[in-house]
């Protein structure tokens, strides 16, 4: 079998059921659940899902699981016909949690519309990246508490967009909490305290990994517009996803960034290409990066992922310091102090959506807007470094204008990239390709 054969869409219910149940049985203690629920009351928190494929279908589990009174009454995709599998899957978990009737199922690019004024109090995004700024921003507006699934934008009109959105948020009293998950892991959160107390020293390197086997790339369907194919395989083009730095190497330059009080570089320079993953059914991704971010002061953070079948894999986190080194995922410290978590495992899928709802009936929002915004942009840095070859410094890239929308969204719209007579996409060129 070709190691790299396109996927059907369809998610194995069982392999669903199962990752769920692992992750329940994985999940914070039913007292802290319970502690987080009860502040405000017993009262019903409607829930709305825009974006449910299965990372959305996950996160309506995991917030049903961190609050036994929230409740999911809409949900709104693109596609009808996911949204009813998604719902199918949900329902099978958490029977008593789901009362999504027919007239809260809003399909097409207008859905999430319609769901923000279905009398909702919480709405979880978890669609492709382009769309995240624009359906949180309307969110907020709207007067819902949100998570919002990373990576939250694919440009810097999109990031500077998730900032203000966040801060009217703030004024308004609303929880914006993020998908980038690892911040709400017990083990790393007791990890990363130390490092922040000094246990490793000042950290002068940090190390980030996230090298995997390669992602799903889904089959065209015969009768898909382009751009109902792009947005169904949305990982694989870059104005939707924003490369692969977009779609997993941010939860380590995430944690990178936390380490170092999510201060932001001042320049970032890289590589990556496309050395497996070739051909129209990849679309115009690459299959490698790798990025140094430059802090002044000799501090440098290196990032690196690939997703690529058959070559070694790991996804890792580490620090080292003038007393120390710090190995977060293995829970680690070892220098002038040694210490190990020994605590008990958490899901930190449901703690982050734990967090959401105590925040919300304890009257005290909870907003990770500005580290999700920037951690964001670290991801798009890596990605324009890789394409274009180019030294660029925060500023310009905070301060860019560049974006790359479709003429309209709509179904039948052209969008960004279109492919050439033989299927291809054009792909990024560093030395040609400029960043603007």
């Amino acid at each position: 079998m070709n190691q790299h054969a396109p996927q059907t869409a369809t998610t194995s219910r069982r392999q669903f059921l199962k990752t769920t149940a692992a992750l329940t049985a994985a999940a914070a203690s039913p007292l802290a659940i319970a502690r987080a629920a009860q502040p405000g009351g017993s009262d019903i928190l409607r829930v709305g899902l825009i974006g449910c494929g299965g990372r959305g279908s996950g996160a309506a589990v995991n917030a049903m699981n961190a609050d036994p009174n929230a409740r999911l009454v809409a949900m709104a995709d693109v596609f009808e016909w996911r949204m009813a599998e998604s719902l199918a899957r949900i329902e099978e978990v958490k029977p008593d949690q789901v009362s999504v009737d027919r007239d809260h199922q809003f399909g097409g690019l207008d859905g999430h519309r319609h769901l923000l004024e279905s009398g909702v109090d919480v709405v979880l995004i978890t669609v492709p990246s382009h769309f995240t700024p624009i359906y949180l921003k309307a969110a907020v507006e709207a007067g819902k508490h949100v998570f919002c699934e990373k990576t939250h934008a694919v440009d810097a009109p999109g990031v500077r967009s998730v900032i203000e959105a966040g801060e009217t948020a703030r004024q308004k009293g609303l929880s914006v909490v993020s998908g980038l998950a690892w911040r709400y892991d017990t083990g790393v959160l007791e990890t990363m305290k130390r490092v922040h107390d000094g246990a490793i020293g000042e950290i002068h390197t940090i190390e980030e990994i996230c090298n995997t086997g390669s992602l799903r790339s889904l089959a065209r369907r015969p009768e898909m517009t382009e751009m109902e194919y792009q947005i169904y395989n949305w990982y694989d083009f870059n104005w939707l996803s924003a490369d692969l730095p977009g779609l997993n190497l941010v939860h380590n330059v995430d944690k990178g960034a936390w380490a170092l009080h999510d201060r932001p570089p001042l320049v970032a320079w890289g590589m990556g290409g496309r050395e497996v993953r070739k051909g129209p059914t990849f679309g115009d991704v690459y299959d490698h990066h790798a990025t140094v971010f430059d802090y002044g002061g000799g501090v440098r953070m290196y990032a690196y992922c690939r997703q690529i079948n058959g070559v070694v894999t790991e996804i890792s986190d580490r620090f080292v310091g003038t007393k120390g080194h710090c190995d977060l995922l293995r829970y680690t410290i070892e220098g002038e102090t040694n210490w190990r978590y020994e605590g008990p495992p958490s899901n930190r899928f449901d703690l982050e959506h734990v967090a959401l709802f105590s925040g919300i009936r304890s009257g005290q929002p909870v907003n990770n807007s500005t580290y999700m915004a920037r951690s964001s942009l670290l991801a798009l840095m890596a990605t324009w470094c890789s394409h274009t070859g180019e030294e660029i410094t925060w500023e310009r890239a905070m301060n860019s204008n560049k974006q790359v929308n479709p003429e309209r969204y709509a179904l039948d719209a052209t969008p960004p990239t279109v492919p050439d007579a033989d299927g291809n996409y054009p792909i990024a060129v560093p030395g040609l390709t400029r960043f603007e």
